[in-house]
């Protein structure tokens, strides 16, 4: 089975090549990322030692040629959170619509027959009342959810008129130690403080819904998406990806990290205004259609998780908001120091992309894999 990653080199991706890996074994595995958060390295060897071929390329620069003979197309790729999409709103819907559309238009015509797309449950936005279900209307707050919508509406034609099967996974707040970690979420971001500072600094009152979904739970949900039968959901299908036990509310967080981590102070102002960006989601149709693929990991081995791979680095940078764990910043210098243009390409020219180590053609026929 040939299998193209999109995104591969960012936080989530690291996670799902070695859970694909371990899976489907004799798997063809080729990761096509623009390496921009190549040096956000928080393991040992590099991730992409588990791909057979490194594509360095932007998404929005994908040929159909990448995709020819492959059987599933896995589609991280984007612009990856609120901060980043306000900052950079177009370039979101550039990334994240337009390009994850033209993606799977080329997969349709090079004969994909699975793809396999990270969507949101921020799509929901303030949602008060009863969980969301994916027939619930949605309500998105910002330009990297209405990115998110976009994306689905576009993949939903393309399934419609195609041979191709569809799954947009909307995933709750993904969490847990990384190969290339992330700082800017809010359970990592929760932990690392009470590791640093000993303090944990609510900004709002704490009363912010937010599902949560640990990035191995996320593997085994696009496992289930790339080998799903059309049947199992029809050939385009939005679902929600996630645990009804994982529904917090930010203060649950911070009581939950402050058990593990003895000593934590938490703060929280009871007088914050309450982040609009709060809800409650029904995971019942994924229970329904994937049983073996459910989510493992529960909140407190998700927090020893976190917590163990920070220790495990030497973590202890009191400044980590302003560091390369955090996407924004990385973004944000790249650009002060010249070598990202405003609108997220490099700052060079003279390359349209190169392949490591070999050409991906010439290694499928190598190793004697086929589209079939």
């Amino acid at each position: 089975m040939i299998i193209v990653v999109t995104g591969n080199m960012g936080y989530v991706g690291p996670a799902v090549v070695s859970h694909i890996r371990r899976r489907i074994p004799g798997s063809f595995i080729v990761g096509i990322d623009s390496g921009l958060f190549g040096h956000c390295i928080s393991q040992n060897e590099l991730p992409e030692c588990q791909v057979d071929i490194q594509i360095f390329r932007d998404v929005r620069d994908l040929t159909a040629d990448l995709l020819t003979g492959v059987n599933a197309v896995i589609h991280l790729a984007a612009v990856s959170n609120d901060p980043m999409g306000s900052r950079f709103e177009e370039v979101t819907r550039e990334i994240n619509e337009r390009a994850t559309i033209r993606t799977a238009e080329l997969a349709a015509a090079s004969g994909v027959k699975h793809f396999a797309f990270a969507s949101s449950c921020s799509i929901y936005g303030q949602a008060e009342g009863n969980a969301r279900k994916e027939d619930d209307d949605l309500a998105p707050l910002t330009a990297y959810a209405r990115s998110k919508v976009g994306a689905e509406e576009g993949l939903r034609k393309i399934a419609g008129s195609s041979d191709m099967t569809v799954t947009a996974l909307r995933f709750a707040t993904a969490c847990g130690f990384s190969g290339r970690m992330r700082l800017d979420l809010v359970l990592n971001d929760l932990v690392a403080s009470a590791l640093v500072s000993g303090r944990i600094s609510v900004l709002s009152d704490g009363t912010p819904w937010r599902p949560l979904i640990h990035v191995n739970d996320m593997a085994r949900a696009i496992e289930w998406a790339i080998t799903r039968r059309t049947a199992d959901g029809g050939n385009f299908l939005s679902v929600n990806v996630g645990s009804d036990q994982w529904n917090y509310q930010v203060a649950e967080l911070a009581e939950a990290v402050r058990a593990a981590i003895p000593g934590t102070v938490i703060d929280i102002n009871p007088h914050a205004a309450p982040d609009k960006r709060s809800y409650r989601v029904d995971f019942s149709l994924y229970r329904s259609l994937a049983p073996d693929h459910q989510p493992q990991i529960s909140l407190d081995e998700a927090i020893q998780d976190i917590r163990d791979g920070l220790t495990r680095i030497s973590f202890n940078d009191p400044d980590y908001r302003a560091s390369r764990f955090i996407r924004l910043n990385v973004l944000s210098t790249a650009i002060e120091e010249g070598r990202l243009e405003p609108d997220l390409r490099r700052a060079r020219s003279g390359t349209d992309g190169f392949a490591l180590p070999i050409h991906f053609e010439t290694r499928a026929e190598a190793v004697g894999v086929t589209g079939t």
